[in-house]
């Protein structure tokens, strides 16, 4: 069974950082793309960045040069750095990985402050 697990997100001032965690069991992390995903209320669900098995990564024009996403093979755990955080960054943040079918964690809320 595939569980994902978010974590990492919580309150910060505008300028401010925090990681992000995605913890994985049930699937093997490095074999497969691995996403993180945003929704704001009201807000469809955006792709923020994705890390692929070769380690090529990929990130949304609104992320680019601010958010860094990494793996750690090791700890089967996908990161999501995020620095100079702004108000608009506010939003639950999910990762995703495709593997037959996609699969969801249960999000972590980020709230970034003015």
């Amino acid at each position: 069974q595939v569980r994902l697990v978010e974590s990492g997100g919580g309150l910060v001032q505008a300028g401010g950082s925090l990681r992000l965690s995605c913890a994985a069991s049930g699937i093997i992390f490095s074999l497969n793309t691995v996403n993180w995903y945003r929704q704001a209320p009201g807000n469809q669900r955006d792709l923020v960045a994705s890390i692929n098995k070769g380690n090529s990564t990929g990130y949304a024009d609104f992320v680019k040069g601010r958010f860094t996403i990494s793996r750690d093979n090791a700890e089967n755990t996908v990161y999501l750095q995020m620095n100079s955080l702004q108000p608009e960054d506010t939003a639950v943040y999910y990762c995703s990985v495709y593997s037959g079918r996609t699969y969801w964690g249960r999000g972590t809320q980020v709230t970034v402050s003015s």
